[in-house]
């Protein structure tokens, strides 16, 4: 499932309207069917609004947290350096 996806769930689950959470974050109907679409060329700001009218905004910090390929490749590069020392 994607961002979008789950903030249109998130927006349903509280039965709030498409317009009243884009009135709310401050940006366009248009621009909130766009990010629950999971569009690319919305800026980041807008889905931040978002997740902070749906109260959502502390999800943010957990971007990255468990980063399972990012850290292979850390330990990857840093066996690599061992063996070449």
């Amino acid at each position: 499932m994607s961002l979008g996806e789950n903030i249109k769930l998130a927006r349903l689950r509280r039965k709030l309207t498409a317009e009243q959470v884009a009135e709310r974050a401050g940006i366009s109907r248009r621009t909130l069917v766009s990010i629950e679409q999971g569009a690319e060329s919305v800026a980041i700001g807008s889905y931040v609004q978002v997740l902070v009218v749906l109260g959502l905004s502390d999800d943010i910090t957990q971007v990255g947290k468990d980063d399972t390929l990012g850290r292979k490749l850390q330990d990857a590069k840093l066996m690599n350096t061992k063996g070449n020392s």
